[in-house]
């Protein structure tokens, strides 16, 4: 992620989601993800067996069966959400160190109740690997934790409750993130934010920076559902083409963010019907920087579950491993709740929640 600016104006566990929510302030009873020994590789927290033959991990993180340096649990992890949600956080192949975040919370039911949260630390802060994990983490239990109804019987005012608790979460994820930072640091953590809340038929999400949501039907045309915050999308609102503003230079400068300096913690926020089966997505730009146009990525999700089959946990990993096979320039970061609708053909055009 690059650095912000002002705007203008294997062996790897996976973490099964409880049904209901965790104590304030823990998400994850069986949480291997804690920030306090993920603060740098030298404090990494590794699997107990080889993720290549099964041997055992000595303390410097090596097996002493065939040598291979393991993963850190930091640098790589899956959550799972019952079998209908889940995700993968992984370093990708260049970075350091992973400053990718995720955080999910699933009800057992599939279509009933789900959180996903991904946040993306910008590398050329401090510590935010950090405070991308703190503000993950926090954002999806005030979303989980939240029940806003509205007044009873009016769409329009539930939708906006729903979007005020989105609004909430931003809020406490930002709250977690300064929390994470040295108070006397001359950089300051700051990350992009993601989420998305699925609800009553509904995906409500909201995002600040370049991470995305996105929604893939099995049948119809994918769409990108929320607006980046980057001199790339300044340059789209101005009639420059996707692909053309993508590549500058300057194309990943992302314009609101989490962190101590962010200038607006406004995020974009909206609503989308889960009227058909198909999948929602909350990804870093660590996947979409290969496929950022809806039906590429689309395509690429064709490709993958043909092998991966359609468990959001496979789906994920394998989704990681095709943004690794393309360079894995930075960390990748893919959520999934697999969906089911009423009708397979329903079409409809995505709304800004109020």
């Amino acid at each position: 992620m690059t650095t912000p600016t002002e705007p203008d104006n294997d062996d790897t566990p996976t973490v099964e989601i409880p049904a209901t929510p965790a104590e304030p302030g823990v998400i994850y009873q069986a949480d291997v993800t804690q920030p306090t020994v993920m603060a740098s590789d030298d404090t990494a927290l590794w699997p107990s067996t080889c993720h290549r033959c099964q041997g055992v991990i000595d303390g410097d993180g090596y097996c002493t069966q065939c040598g291979a340096r393991a993963q850190s649990l930091r640098n790589h992890y899956e959550l799972a959400g019952g079998d209908w949600v889940g995700g993968v956080c992984d370093i990708g192949l260049l970075h350091r160190r992973n400053e990718d975040a995720l955080a999910i919370q699933a009800s057992p039911v599939a279509d009933e109740r789900a959180v996903l949260v991904v946040c993306d630390g910008v590398t050329t802060s401090q510590d935010a690997d950090v405070a991308s994990l703190a503000g993950a983490r926090a954002a999806c239990l005030s979303l989980w934790q939240a029940s806003p109804q509205g007044l009873a019987g009016i769409d329009q005012s539930r939708t906006a409750a729903l979007a005020q608790a989105l609004r909430q979460a931003v809020q406490a994820a930002n709250e977690a993130v300064v929390a994470a930072t040295d108070p006397d640091s001359p950089n300051p953590a700051s990350a992009t934010f993601a989420a998305a809340l699925i609800q009553e038929g509904q995906a409500y999400w909201a995002n600040l920076g370049d991470s995305r949501v996105y929604w893939f039907p099995d049948a119809g045309e994918p769409v990108l559902l929320s607006c980046d915050h980057s001199l790339a999308q300044a340059q789209i609102a101005e009639g420059v083409t996707r692909q053309a503003a993508e590549a500058s230079a300057l194309a990943h400068t992302i314009t609101k963010w989490l962190g101590r300096d962010a200038v607006d913690l406004e995020p974009a926020v909206g609503q989308w019907p889960l009227a058909a089966d198909g999948w929602l997505m909350v990804c870093s730009d660590g996947l979409w920087n290969y496929a950022s146009e809806p039906t590429a990525l689309a395509a690429v999700l064709a490709a993958v579950t043909p092998e991966t089959g359609t468990a959001p946990l496979q789906v994920a990993q394998g989704l990681v491993d095709w943004a690794n096979r393309q360079g894995g320039h930075d960390n990748i970061t893919v959520a999934l709740a697999r969906c089911t609708g009423p009708d397979p053909e329903a079409t409809t055009e995505p709304s800004s929640a109020a």
